[in-house]
């Protein structure tokens, strides 16, 4: 079991779980896993980051909730003033999905983090969405919001082309026969095509400091992961910047980019056969999938090594 300290929003200024290291550690990551900070898959990343030698502290929007409507990247700087002001002398961040964009701006906004992973990361601020049951849909877009907000403002962000209803008949349509759980990527190529980026809504990761990874496959049935990073990596060319980069695409990987050895702990038998279930790419290419996992695991656990020790 292992121990834990809970944070609530309204008492705690955030909602999140610190798990210290059994061993000790003198700095954290900040874990972006799913829904919320207590659940599985939270505890398998956060048994991973300890592995790793660092403390870990997971946060979510709310209880069960991945929901994400304007949600205060002033939490996020709550919780690295507490870790802070508890013994940890770094502060890293990590996401995969929608959290990975949440990791980056993050990072953009904190000069205190200075260790980055967003995985399957966006480089835009997408609009608010909400998950859950409305009218037959489990997930749509939320009007006039945006994923994150500052300063009580939304961040600006990219408006999705289709409004509820359409948005969810959308993924639907494109989900079913395609061998994937779950296909988004028309949400985000026809919104891109229907109008250009605006500089605001575009992740300043010039921003960000010290090390930043950025990981995506080109086979993600979500959206288009590899091209976002590729645009990132462009942007870094083009801007000043102060921090060490590695921008990965991988051919095949799926949406889950995660290091395998966590995933591993989540699924220690069945892993490869879970995944052909969920994802297509997963069952054409499994060995290829596997390969992809195993070098993120190697590549991110040298990128904290080198961190705690530098």
């Amino acid at each position: 079991m292992m121990k834990k300290l809970c944070f609530q929003n309204n008492s705690d200024g955030f909602y999140g779980t610190y798990y210290p290291n059994p061993k000790g550690a003198k700095h954290a990551m900040i874990g972006l896993f799913g829904d919320d900070p207590n659940d599985f898959m939270a505890k398998c990343g956060a048994k991973w980051l300890h592995k790793n030698g660092v403390n870990v502290l997971c946060m979510s929007p709310d209880v069960k909730n991945y929901s994400h409507v304007n949600y205060p990247l002033e939490r996020i700087e709550t919780a690295i003033q507490w870790l802070k002001s508890h013994g940890n002398q770094k502060i890293g961040i990590m996401g995969m999905s929608t959290a990975g964009m949440d990791s980056l701006a993050a990072a953009s906004y904190f000069p205190d983090i200075t260790l980055t992973f967003g995985l399957t990361a966006s480089d835009f601020i997408w609009q608010g969405f909400e998950q859950g049951e409305k009218d037959g849909c489990k997930e749509w877009p939320v009007p006039h919001t945006s994923t994150l907000s500052w300063q009580g403002k939304p961040l600006a962000y990219m408006p999705f082309v289709y409004e509820h209803p359409v948005y969810y008949q959308k993924i639907q349509e494109e989900t079913k026969g395609s061998g994937d759980i779950t296909r988004s990527t028309c949400l985000f190529i026809d919104s891109e095509k229907a109008r250009e980026h605006t500089e605001e809504e575009m992740i300043k990761i010039e921003n960000i400091k010290g090390k930043l990874i950025l990981i995506g496959a080109d086979d993600d049935s979500f959206w288009e992961a590899g091209k976002y990073v590729r645009r990132m990596e462009q942007r870094l060319k083009e801007r000043p910047h102060s921090c060490d980069y590695e921008a990965v695409v991988y051919e095949h990987g799926t949406h889950f980019v995660l290091p395998e050895s966590m995933l591993r702990l989540a699924l220690p038998v069945g892993l490869k056969l879970v995944l052909k279930f969920v994802f297509r790419a997963a069952k054409e290419y499994p060995n290829e999938c596997e390969a992809t996992r195993k070098d993120i695991d190697r590549r991110l656990s040298a990128a904290i090594q080198e961190w705690i020790t530098e």
